[in-house]
């Protein structure tokens, strides 16, 4: 075999995961753990993007195989941007991570915790580690623009007086040390991942259990009412329901929801009887749930 097929076959076997932020952030090991579990290619490529419609850009392009978005989390709540961004790109939920969050201080090696000063984060990061933060009021609170990007900035400015709050895996990737371990504020904080594919490329799991739908109403009483009836009826389990704005249509509404169901023959007729209320329905992914 010549090196360029040895080349060649090497790509044919990768397999790119597009996520938003930098290499080492929560999203990355998302990725990772679902890569393990799904017996993806040994050669999983983690493609970081600046913005999360670059991640969708990613997708439709073919720049990558899938993503893994954060889509709500136990403590700040739902990414609002990302269910504007499912609407607005051709893309397929194929999956769902549930990832405990676990926030570390971290600095460059020989740096002690006596000697920091300030503390770099994402706000939301920052947000959920208050206890901590006020239990060292001698350390500045910095918001910054992602947690594995904080740890990534502390190694190439040589700061000595500077820690991050990150994950554990950011420390690996950059070269940090890990001072402080799970400074979150609550053990119970876990973020929700969609797994995403282009919509051309996905394939219904056997085994899928669950379903994310978006959907319009007319103005009218009741017909909230009636669309959730359906779902009784079929024996679905409604587990999330969210309302979106539609852009340029002020105080219309898109509802998404999430629901479980057994059987794909219920779940198909509850959809034909929410097609005759709805304005407008879409099917974002069927696929199986993930459990804590």
């Amino acid at each position: 075999m010549t090196s360029n097929q040895s080349v060649q076959k090497q790509d044919s076997l990768r397999s790119r995961i597009a996520i938003q932020g930098e290499a080492g952030s929560n999203s990355h090991l998302a990725a990772l753990e679902y890569a393990e579990i799904r017996g993806l290619p040994a050669l999983v490529e983690i493609l970081p993007c600046a913005t999360s419609s670059d991640v969708f850009e990613a997708l439709v392009t073919g720049k990558a195989e899938c993503a893994v978005l954060p889509i709500e989390n136990t403590l700040h709540g739902s990414v609002f941007e990302h269910y504007d961004l499912l609407l607005e790109y051709p893309v397929t939920i194929v999956g769902e991570r549930m990832l405990r969050v676990r926030h570390n201080v971290i600095a460059p090696p020989g740096v002690e915790l006596a000697s920091v000063r300030r503390v770099l984060s994402h706000p939301v990061a920052l947000s959920q580690c208050r206890r901590w933060l006020r239990a060292h009021p001698e350390m500045e609170a910095v918001p910054n623009y992602d947690t594995a990007g904080s740890v990534k900035q502390l190694m190439e400015s040589g700061w000595r007086d500077t820690a991050a709050i990150a994950p554990e895996l950011a420390a690996r990737q950059y070269g940090a040390e890990v001072l402080v371990q799970g400074v979150e504020d609550h053990s119970a904080n876990f973020t929700r991942f969609y797994v995403l594919v282009r919509e051309d490329k996905a394939s219904l799991p056997q085994n899928a259990n669950k379903v994310s739908l978006a959907f319009s109403l007319e103005h009218r009483p009741g017909t909230l009412l009636t669309a959730l009836a359906g779902f009784v009826d079929a024996g679905l389990n409604l587990t999330r329901i969210e309302s979106r704005p539609v852009p340029g249509c002020p105080w219309e509404y898109i509802f998404f929801v999430d629901l479980r169901f057994e059987q794909n023959a219920k779940l198909d007729h509850a959809l034909q009887q929410l097609t005759g209320c709805s304005e407008h329905l879409r099917e974002l992914g069927r696929y199986r749930r993930a459990d804590f």
